[in-house]
């Protein structure tokens, strides 16, 4: 305690900081007293909102598509010019293409347009909980779908090549990252 007191004591009075005229406690004195949250008025959030349009679950189905279709085709390429009978290597790349891109179509149908999503939106319109909810239950879908098909690629694809199945699978998923940086076309 009398360590504590010395220390205190010790301290030059310019050194201190100041204290706000109405004693709050904080120690610290606020140049302005502009308030760190300003709530927007209701044509504020409008406008905000038309300018950071919500951007479509579809987009990453889309991406998806594309790359895994990119993908395959590199690798039908591979195949044909370097490595010729090799198809199941295609497959494969395939396959871990789809394994990702059909559980991503199931969780944006279900986010967008089952009966669950439009329950929630008359049920509990603007609610985010309800939204989270909506969104857990469908990523649990998806990731249910995700291992089943990794699970059953060896009895689809009878010369299944798992470094094939790999390289589908990451470019599907970096597919995410693709629709999430690229401008996002203005409504209206």
């Amino acid at each position: 305690m009398s360590t504590e007191r010395g220390a205190q004591q010790s301290i030059p009075p310019r050194a201190r900081p100041p204290v706000s005229a109405d004693h709050s406690g904080d120690g610290w004195a606020d140049a302005v007293d502009e308030p760190l949250f300003k709530p927007l008025s209701a044509e504020e959030a409008r406008q905000w909102r038309e300018r950071h349009p919500a951007p479509s679950v579809w987009r990453v189905v889309v991406w998806q598509a594309g790359l895994t279709g990119l993908a395959v085709a590199m690798a039908a390429a591979l195949v044909g010019l370097w490595w010729p009978g090799r198809w199941a290597w295609v497959a494969s790349v395939a396959y871990g293409g789809l394994s990702a891109l059909l559980p991503t179509a199931v969780m944006a149908w279900g986010l967008t347009s089952s009966a669950l999503a439009r329950w929630l939106r008359v049920a509990a319109p603007g609610v985010a909980r309800a939204s989270l909810a909506g969104w857990l239950w469908w990523e649990g879908v998806k990731v249910l779908l995700v291992l089943v098909l990794l699970w059953t690629a060896p009895r689809w694809i009878p010369d299944l090549s798992w470094p094939g199945l790999v390289v589908g699978l990451v470019v599907a998923l970096k597919s995410y990252w693709l629709a999430w940086i690229t401008p996002r076309a203005a409504r209206g």
